[in-house]
């Protein structure tokens, strides 16, 4: 993708490390519409697209409800037969004939030095500090917060943002999904959900803006302001294993992405909720195929 090289996203799950301390933290190919982000679909009286997604006034456009899933974070590759929808690092391209959703660490700073001194040089005062002036970080990733605590700061970020945005749309992707909506859970009371919900709401409108849908990933606090915001879908991770399914389901009615990483808490989501939302096993890498350690299944 075309752009600043730093900071790229994760490529990574969010909840690879959390899991094992507890902590709460998306098409078959379409055939003739070939790539799913060039132009509109046709749709139906009740306005939903041939194809199954959801088409709103403004066009932008909802995946389809219990789609095949895959989720490429740790790098892309030729999705299965039966995929329908996929989410890349927005530093890949997207996967022809599918429904893309584009990965962006929208609330923290990637990990590494080089990450940290393009923050530093420069948006040096949108990193978060503590009262000593010390950066505040995920100790799970080193992940530096983002200081999304003012209306100002907030706007700053969301140009930074927002130039990753117009990126995905530019590229071709059909969606947004940013990461890391819960960051206020590790601030250290700095950050609020209030501040949360308030960036949110620029990424939504700035998506919208953009031609893209987007989705709340993960964060069942924040559920209940979904309209509000301006989520259109949901990504999740574990919502099995975490007991978040019905939440998300209720909120979205079905169109929720789910992977599990734990076989016996797929296999539980299979039984439970196979039958109204897409989910995925993968390994906690989300290693390519090809890669050992690959794992990869949908029920």
């Amino acid at each position: 993708m075309t752009g600043t090289k730093w900071p790229t996203s994760n490529n990574r799950s969010r909840r690879t490390l959390r899991a094992g301390v507890g902590a709460v933290l998306l098409l078959a190919v379409l055939g003739p519409l070939a790539a799913c982000s060039s132009g509109t679909p046709e749709r139906d009286r009740s306005g939903t697209a041939t194809d199954g997604s959801a088409v709103s006034g403004d066009a932008v456009r909802r995946p389809p409800a219990d789609a095949a899933f895959d989720y490429q974070l740790g790098g892309p590759y030729r999705p299965p037969a039966k995929v329908r929808a996929v989410s890349r690092d927005r530093t890949a391209e997207p996967a022809r004939g599918r429904y893309n959703i584009c990965y962006v660490n929208a609330f923290q700073a990637q990990p590494g030095k080089e990450a940290a001194r393009w923050w530093q040089r420069e948006h040096p005062d949108l990193l978060l500090r503590d009262e000593d002036g010390r950066t505040v970080v995920d100790e799970d990733w080193q992940e530096p917060l983002l200081d999304i605590s003012t209306k100002k700061k907030r706007a700053a970020l969301a140009d930074v943002v927002g130039a990753w945005i117009e990126g995905c749309a530019r590229d071709g992707f059909d969606a947004v999904e940013p990461d890391n909506l819960d960051s206020y859970e590790r601030s250290d009371g700095l950050l609020t959900a209030d501040d949360a919900a308030a960036f949110a709401r620029l990424l939504a409108r700035r998506s919208h803006d953009e031609g893209l849908a987007i989705a709340q990933k993960n964060t069942t606090d924040l559920l209940d302001r979904h309209r509000a915001i301006g989520f259109d879908f949901a990504v999740t991770e574990e919502c099995a294993r975490y007991k978040e399914c019905r939440a998300f389901q209720e909120a979205y009615d079905g169109r929720v992405f789910d992977i599990e990483y734990e076989t016996k808490d797929y296999d539980a989501a299979c039984r439970s909720w196979g039958k109204e939302l897409s989910v995925t096993l993968r390994d906690r890498d989300v290693r390519p195929a090809g890669e050992a350690g690959y794992v990869y299944r949908h029920c």
